[in-house]
């Protein structure tokens, strides 16, 4: 019984160690990656749900690619809006957005590597490619 209960033991620490090694703490390029996703997301469900305010359609667009200068810009923008501050959708996602806005200029103001300037291209983004299933 006793060589079991060792092979038990033995199997449960390495269970254990695998799964600490996998979960690496997330690096604030990729929580800033992941909260941009966030925020589009809920931008463009904002946009298509039927139960929000009329000034949802003049909201200036928030499409983000963290790895364009300019979207720092469209952050502030945005942030600053001052219309629909009464529906709360907006009011969250402007509070996401002012989350993203200073996690990028104060946490990780050196860790993130700008590879464009093109407004424009935050303007009319270029959709991802498909990836085989």
């Amino acid at each position: 019984k006793l060589p079991t209960m060792k092979m038990l033991l033995s199997l449960i620490a390495l269970v254990s160690a695998s799964l600490l090694a996998n979960a690496a703490p997330p690096t604030c390029y990729s929580r800033v990656l992941s909260l941009s996703k966030e925020i589009t997301e809920s931008f463009k469900e904002l946009q298509t749900s039927k139960s929000v305010d009329l000034c949802v359609e003049t909201l200036p667009r928030l499409y983000l690619d963290i790895h364009n200068y300019c979207v720092l810009a469209r952050l502030r923008e945005f942030v600053a809006y001052p219309r629909c501050d009464t529906v709360l959708e907006v009011s969250e996602l402007k509070e996401k957005a002012r989350s993203l806005y200073t996690i990028m200029i104060s946490y990780c103001r050196r860790d993130l590597v700008f590879l464009t300037d093109d407004c424009n291209a935050l303007e009319n983004p270029i959709p991802p490619p498909i990836e085989p299933a």
